[in-house]
């Protein structure tokens, strides 16, 4: 193989091939309908395998060892579950009395299984597994502060590709997403995902991440330490440099898209993280308490005008059906249930579908097929238990506070950190009513960033392990 690509690509020091390969992942996964189906993850996983490989940890820290100790502990976790889920039989779990009912109807034994669908955890394991390689990969790869920037601007680039592509092919042509005819929301952008709220977090995410270049372009123009805000306009109208223009430009391309969605729950949620986003940026360069919540309020004021102008549609929505759809609070309800009667192991990974039905309540409407719970969470509780979703949850919140920390500690170089943080929170929020983060082409964009977020939350300064290693140490 190396004598096939030049030697600059297998570069261990720069992690060329490896970024490379992430990198087009990355940019490519929102492109085939969101990479629903099992090709497209398959290839992403064999892909980010590649990618991860080939990966050198050489500039890792002892906090990136730390946080690759806990995604170990998470990925064990998960491994030992769907042990349970596929083995037969199980080493602690109890075989669902499902497959003893349906014995017992057909007089003929069969194979009891955790899993009420026989294997269908393997099948189901594509996703989750790609998310994972793609979050190890980015967090290796961008520990080079390099790379994280590269891979910064990758995410806003590509976010600005599909938008421009979205609205093009909107005006041209709603009813089609790429060359398939739309099952639905044929008034509505989509992109190249199916669902149109996804498709808003997505252009949500790329427009926090524009708003974060944004924002670190016009503090450059000040030197360390002379940053003031009643100068930014003085600055700015004798000379608006033409990365300001473009950054600028470009914001308002991925918010445009992201408001042609019509979707609530995605438009408001992006337009609160855009205004975390923009907070958690600047908080340092605010004078007291008082300004950082006077800027907070009007930062709100920004966003419900912005939102009254230019998202008439999703008011609309909103005037008409409220802030969430009644059948979603009934489908919580039912999984609740559903949890409750399988709290350790769950149903099994990719079996919401088969298992909901015998808890969907009268109330909820008979008009459509419920495949997922739309709430993350409460799906993987009742897919693979709560012991498992717990620890899920805890990881996450210990990534906020690492991406909170970097924040503080980085000074200048907190864009990344910053975005991570922004961008996680709006995916975190929107997954408790929809499942976004369960389509590959918009989680994969997620835990990349996140990845990039977590290499780049420590202290420059602070030495990494061989560094340390390698010091002498005093007589």
């Amino acid at each position: 193989m190396k004598r096939i690509f030049p030697a600059w690509v297998w570069s261990a020091r720069s992690n060329r091939l490896s970024s490379l390969l992430l990198f087009t992942v990355i940019a490519l996964a929102p492109l085939p309908f969101g990479s629903t189906d099992p090709t497209s993850i398959a290839l992403w996983c064999i892909v980010l395998g590649v990618a991860l490989a080939a990966a050198r940890p050489r500039a890792l820290k002892r906090g990136h060892f730390a946080i690759l100790a806990g995604l170990a502990i998470i990925i064990l976790a998960y491994a030992f579950v769907l042990h349970e889920q596929l083995s037969a039989p199980p080493w602690l779990a109890v075989p669902h009395p499902l497959w003893r009912e349906a014995a017992e109807a057909l007089q003929q034994p069969l194979e009891p299984s955790v899993s009420i669908a026989r294997n269908q955890p393997f099948f189901a394991l594509g996703a989750p597994l790609a998310v994972i390689l793609c979050l190890m990969c980015s967090l290796i790869v961008c520990a080079d502060s390099t790379r994280a920037r590269q891979l910064v601007l990758v995410v806003a680039w590509s976010g600005v590709a599909y938008a421009a592509f979205g609205i093009a092919s909107f005006l041209i042509d709603p009813s089609k997403i790429l060359w398939r005819e739309k099952q639905a929301y044929s008034t509505a952008l989509t992109a190249t995902f199916i669902n149109r709220n996804t498709t808003a977090v997505y252009f949500g995410t790329a427009s926090i991440v524009w708003l974060i270049l944004l924002s670190e372009r016009i503090r450059r123009l000040f030197p360390s330490g002379q940053f003031r805000w009643q100068r930014i306009v003085p600055t700015l109208s004798s000379r608006v440099p033409r990365r300001v223009i473009i950054a600028c430009s470009m914001l308002m391309l991925c918010l445009a898209a992201m408001f042609m969605t019509s979707s609530r729950a995605g438009v408001v949620l992006s337009l609160v993280s855009l205004l975390v986003a923009f907070t958690l940026y600047f908080y340092r360069d605010l004078p007291s308490r008082r300004a950082l919540a006077a800027a907070i309020i009007a930062g709100g004021l920004i966003s419900l005008l912005v939102l009254q102008f230019f998202g008439a549609r999703v008011s609309e929505r909103i005037d008409l059906e409220g802030l969430a759809d009644i059948g979603r609070f009934e489908t919580y309800r039912s999984t609740l249930h559903m949890i409750a009667e399988h709290p350790w192991f769950g149903t099994g990974l990719g079996t919401f579908r088969w298992g909901y039905p015998a808890y969907r309540g009268s109330s909820v409407s008979m008009w459509g097929v419920w495949d997922r719970a739309h709430s993350t969470p409460l799906e993987i509780a009742a897919e693979l238990g709560v012991p498992l979703a717990c620890l899920v949850a805890s990881g996450w919140v210990l990534a906020l506070a690492i991406l909170v920390n970097g924040a503080a500690v980085r000074g200048r170089q907190k864009a990344t950190p910053v975005a991570a943080f922004a961008v996680a929170s709006l995916a975190l929020a929107h997954c408790m009513v929809d499942f976004s983060l369960q389509i590959p082409g918009y989680a994969i964009v997620v835990s990349a960033l996140v990845g990039a977020g977590l290499a780049q939350a420590f202290d420059g300064r602070m030495p990494s392990r061989k560094q340390s290693q390698g010091r002498k140490q005093p007589e």
